[in-house]
């Protein structure tokens, strides 16, 4: 259960945002566009520079559309909230990346379990101005639409690693590039600097084997080489692996179990 009410766009597509919500997006997009600076992979940062979100208010879907299908032919789907993993992959397939409509409230600023609308945009709009990346999104979309809803559900943990939480070796050091840890102030800081979790080189089978959970830092992240390391995961044989990695079996989780998979 969920105590965000989503909003809907009115016959224009416009949502009308109140002054909290603005003011909400206003103070989260100020501290962590400071915070990502020295900690984001330079992609990230210039497609922040591309796409030139509102400091002021909430950026509306028709605005970002019209910028987003200029880089790219993308564009921003409004959804409730959380969508069926079917709908969520159609989207992707179709060049439309789902966000939800309601932003988190001010008790919550720091830490939310639902994807909100900062989430969704600030977390992953910037990359998707990358014809590349965006590419490598409705490639995934449609592969995961190929294969049966169990193995979507293992699918799902390369996009967890990579497109969520993946980090990335530069010459300035380890970056982020997923839109889970840029969008939150705390995983930020903690996936770059804290001693705390594990990070590995990124493989596909061993990140099909890995379980992940939702609501706690990562203790586990997986770093790829360079960028465009990225691109050529879907070249691998993905159906065979999965097969495989169902075959060898998870790893044992590096956390309590609580909450769960996507």
């Amino acid at each position: 259960m969920t105590k965000y009410v989503s909003k809907q766009p009115n016959s224009q597509g416009i949502i009308d945002w109140t002054v909290d919500e603005n003011k909400t997006w206003s103070t989260l997009i100020d501290r962590q566009t400071q915070i990502v600076q020295t900690r984001a992979c330079a992609e990230f940062l210039e497609g922040l520079d591309r796409i030139q979100f509102s400091k002021k208010s909430v950026p509306q879907h028709t605005v970002i559309n019209q910028r987003l299908k200029d880089f790219t032919g993308w564009e921003v789907e409004v959804v409730p909230a959380l969508i069926p993993a079917k709908d969520f992959f159609t989207l992707l397939a179709n060049k439309k990346f789902p966000a939800a409509s309601f932003i988190r409230i001010p008790e919550e600023l720091d830490y939310i379990q639902e994807p909100d609308i900062f989430h969704e945009l600030y977390g992953h709009v910037p990359l998707l101005t990358f014809k590349e990346y965006a590419n490598f999104m409705e490639d995934f979309g449609k592969l995961a639409l190929s294969i049966s809803p169990k193995d979507r559900r293992r699918l799902f943990r390369l996009f967890w690693f990579t497109i969520e939480f993946g980090l990335l070796n530069t010459k300035e050091g380890v970056r982020a590039y997923g839109g889970g840890i840029l969008s939150s102030i705390q995983e930020t800081v903690y996936s770059i600097e804290s001693t705390v979790p594990k990070r590995l080189p990124f493989e596909p089978l061993t990140a099909l084997r890995t379980p992940y959970r939702i609501d706690i830092p990562q203790p586990l992240y997986y770093v790829l080489n360079k960028f465009e390391d990225l691109y050529k995961i879907l070249d691998s044989n993905i159906v065979e692996l999965l097969e495989e990695s169902a075959a060898l079996g998870d790893f044992a989780p590096l956390f309590e179990p609580a909450g769960e998979e996507l």
